[in-house]
């Protein structure tokens, strides 16, 4: 288990119109993947302009996304992820066109960049050792449940994920970052 428990910050319909922006969601991304920077290299990394990154970061401290970390001035102040994730309802945008737009947005731009990380996993699969092409891989169920019964059933999954957050102990062990994804639906006819 890990020592230190997994920050979440819950989203409302502003916040989710801020980050519901291309440049805005990816920088965030950028920051929770790799760590604190400076606006010049996510703006490098990102292939964008140092004045857009150093606007857009703003913007999502201005809804607690992102925060300053100690060091830096100007351009060269360093901004990290305040938290390690983020959510929100549906019930928190209900009644607010707006608001239900942006959170359509970033579920679609989530799907697309869960597709993309598996399509690049895909990809490169094969060199990889034969020990991870055989852990990989992907399934599907279909269930009958309730709503209470799928937000029951993701904080069961989440409690499971939570105890794998350390790495094996074992210093012999091929250890490296792995994406889990898990998406919960009903199922919509053809």
């Amino acid at each position: 288990m890990a020592d230190s428990p997994i920050t979440t910050l819950q989203l409302d319909a502003r916040a989710l119109r801020v980050l519901a922006h291309p440049l805005r969601s990816r920088i965030l991304t950028a920051l929770r993947r790799d760590g604190a920077a400076t606006a010049t290299s996510l703006a490098e990394s990102l292939s964008t302009n140092t004045g857009a990154t150093s606007y857009h970061l703003r913007k999502l401290a201005d809804v607690d996304l992102v925060r300053e970390t100690d060091g830096g001035r100007g351009r060269e102040r360093r901004w990290a992820a305040a938290t390690d994730a983020h959510g929100w309802r549906e019930r928190d945008v209900a009644d607010d066109p707006d608001g239900e737009a942006a959170s359509l947005w970033l579920r679609r731009h989530y799907l697309q960049q869960f597709a993309d990380e598996v399509g690049r996993w895909l990809d490169s699969s094969d060199a990889f050792p034969l020990a991870w092409r055989d852990a990989a891989g992907s399934t599907d169920r279909t269930l009958a449940l309730s709503p209470a019964q799928v937000v029951a059933l993701e904080a069961d999954l989440i409690a499971v994920i939570d105890r794998y957050a350390e790495p094996d102990p074992d210093p012999e062990a091929d250890v490296r970052r792995v994406r889990l994804q898990v998406h919960a639906f009903p199922v919509v006819p053809e």
